[in-house]
């Protein structure tokens, strides 16, 4: 990521919205503002396996499914550049006995967030990115966001939430398998505050 150039970028915004990027609180804002966006949109031409090590594992005994929820997330609107935010939940069920590290789910929404994008498809690329991996025998998964381009813009109306779901496989065809992963899950999703 050209950090250099991105500050550049920053202080020509600071100066055409009429602000003085030399003044004394927004010196550095730039150079911040740089670091923040190497952050936060780190994902950017990476593939998944660089950023985790999603070392598959075998097991005898396979769970029905296994579930990681509530986990939170940041990202950012492709449209306006403005942060949408909330939490995942995100199940599948094992096929061939096909496992992954619990810790490397919450790290896969990491992934799949860390650049600019939309909240239907970060719900979408969770699925693909999963049935990559383990070709599971299905998965489920909601998403619950708070968009600042909605609350600081446009229609200005504050706490408002999108949801987003996405099922697949046994999650598709079994009702009542969804219906436990809804039950778990609290609805379609977790609630924020």
């Amino acid at each position: 990521m050209d950090q250099e150039r991105i500050a550049h970028a920053v202080r020509e915004i600071l100066e055409a919205v009429g602000e003085d990027p030399n003044r004394e609180g927004l010196r550095e804002t730039p150079t911040r503002v740089a670091k923040m966006y190497a952050e936060v949109f780190s994902s950017l031409g990476k593939q998944p396996e660089t950023v985790a090590n999603y070392k598959v594992f075998h097991v005898t005994e396979q769970p029905e499914m296994v579930l990681v929820q509530a986990i939170p997330f940041y990202s950012m609107c492709e449209h306006h550049l403005l942060p949408f935010f909330g939490t995942v939940n995100l199940a599948y069920v094992p096929q061939a006995g096909r496992v992954i590290g619990l810790s490397k789910i919450p790290r896969l929404v990491d992934f799949v967030t860390h650049k600019p994008g939309m909240q239907e498809r970060v719900t979408t690329d969770l699925v693909a990115e999963l049935t990559r991996l383990l070709d599971p025998a299905g998965v489920a998964v909601t998403i619950a966001a708070r968009h600042l381009c909605m609350e600081m813009r446009g229609v200005n109306k504050a706490g408002q939430f999108t949801y987003t779901n996405r099922f697949t496989g046994v999650f598709k065809d079994d009702l009542a398998l969804r219906q436990e992963f809804l039950q778990q899950t609290g609805g379609s999703n977790g609630q924020l505050r």
